[in-house]
């Protein structure tokens, strides 16, 4: 396999290849999570279609379009080995057009977000700083699971939500908001985790210290398990101290089928990582919505 090149390029990059850069099967997660802002801010939306539509661009495309595109440049030369049909090692995106993208992406982030407001501006200056430390050096925290998990868990759960309820509300969320979005951003971290199973070796190889190197499978896959867990549970407590039995009741119910579904994936968590992913972590954001729901009913009260 020749090394990978800046020089050899076709005329001009493809709308395919730029979209399969920016990975949109990514963007279901933040878009979620900020619809689930969204709810939990028990304001209607009313005749502000634009903004709600706007932030759902900005925590999708945008945000995490941005994300993919960075990681996509600097991890050119792995991918060179690796998977050298993806757009920058294979010349569909030629030159420093990956690079452009992203720097491109990163500018208009920052434009949408701060015509969304003070608090939506903040959430996404952060999350674009997060973006670039993840993969660029010299920081590059993907190199360790511990806090390239977590950065990542903010993006996609804790940040989004956090925007979505401060362009409803129009200042500050109520602090119970914050609290949730945080709480299921922590239990992101063992989404995260999951999605490293799939690249233990060429981790090993290259010297990045994902959680199933670091602790190996066996353990990183428990602990994947522990840290999902274990805020829901905190949730379910929050609810019920909040007096909102029956939105407990229901996340509690998902908790429990989804220990069930650990179980299965426990046996072999190499092989079944991407069968939990569909259907463990499916039943995790069912419960951030559920939750959200509870979130509204208390701002309306």
């Amino acid at each position: 396999m020749p090394a990978f090149s800046l020089t050899a390029q076709p005329a001009r990059p493809s709308a395919a290849a730029v979209l399969e850069l920016l990975k949109p099967i990514t963007w279901f997660a933040p878009m979620w999570a900020f619809a689930c802002g969204v709810v939990s801010s028990g304001r209607p939306i009313g005749g502000r279609w634009a903004l709600v539509l706007a932030g759902v661009a900005l925590s999708g495309p945008l945000v995490c379009g941005t994300s993919q595109a960075v990681n996509d440049w600097f991890d050119r030369h792995v991918d060179a080995i690796n998977e050298p049909n993806r757009p920058i090692p294979s010349g569909r995106l030629p030159g420093r057009t990956g690079l452009m993208i992203a720097i491109a992406c990163t500018a208009l982030s920052l434009l949408v977000a701060a015509a969304l407001g003070l608090w939506a501006f903040g959430a996404a200056v952060v999350g674009i700083v997060l973006a670039w430390a993840y993969s660029a050096p010299p920081v590059r925290l993907k190199q360790n699971g511990w806090w390239g998990n977590l950065a990542c868990a903010a993006c996609y759960e804790g940040l989004p939500w956090f925007t979505a309820a401060a362009i409803m509300a129009g200042t500050l969320p109520n602090w119970r908001i914050i609290a949730i979005a945080m709480t299921y951003s922590v239990g992101a971290h063992g989404i995260m985790t999951l999605n490293d199973f799939k690249s233990v070796e060429g981790d090993r190889q290259t010297g990045v210290n994902s959680l199933p190197v670091l602790l190996g499978v066996e353990r990183a896959a428990g602990f994947a398990c522990l840290v999902m867990a274990l805020p829901q549970i905190a949730v379910v407590g929050l609810l019920l101290g909040w007096g909102h039995p029956v939105h407990a009741a229901a996340v509690a119910m998902l908790l429990l089928v989804q220990v069930g579904l650990m179980d299965r994936f426990m046996y072999d968590p190499r092989g079944r990582a991407p069968w939990y992913n569909g259907t463990g972590t499916t039943l995790y954001v069912v419960g951030m919505l559920v939750t959200a729901f509870a979130l509204r009913s208390m701002v309306l009260a």
